[in-house]
């Protein structure tokens, strides 16, 4: 009867990892000044790699709220390795369909989205990497974008 109880338990906790999915190595939310994100102001996010050839897919986490006044988001993005190797890009992110229905989920006037960013990222370096956000819209100062993340999960 205890070998059942052991075994029914294993495997109980097995089901429970598998049905969870992975968690991320990684992920962090930063809010945005309420007044707005500024063109100048930087999202800066930290994380401690061990190395490995492992790879990695990144995606970023947009909070918007219902006052956000376009349907797009432009981003610049930064990626510096350990040794100070840095990588640049520039995206844009549709937070809204041609009707004004805004994507993602929520309750009430906040919405959240997760967009893929990168996919097979190798961290192989060991140390800090640091991924730095801007945000590249015509506003001087940005309104209704609430908080910004990122996430770092093993590739499937």
């Amino acid at each position: 009867m205890k070998s059942i109880k052991i075994l029914l338990t294993i495997l109980f906790a097995s089901c429970l990892m598998f049905a969870c999915g992975r968690l991320p190595k990684y992920e962090s939310y930063q809010p945005l000044d309420p007044k707005g994100w500024n063109k100048d102001s930087l999202m800066v996010f930290s994380f401690d790699s061990q190395g490995g050839i492992e790879d990695y897919d990144m995606s970023l986490n947009i909070r918007n709220t219902g006052d956000y006044e376009f349907s797009n988001l432009w981003l610049f993005i930064s990626i510096t390795s350990p040794e100070g190797r840095t990588s640049v890009d520039t995206v844009e992110y549709t937070l809204a369909d041609p009707t004004g229905k805004w994507y993602g989920t929520g309750l009430g006037d906040l919405y959240d989205n997760r967009f893929p960013y990168k996919s097979q990222l190798l961290f192989s370096e060991v140390g800090t990497y640091t991924v730095s956000i801007q945000q590249g819209m015509r506003a001087e100062v940005l309104e209704g974008i609430s908080d910004l993340g990122i996430s770092i999960e093993r590739t499937k």
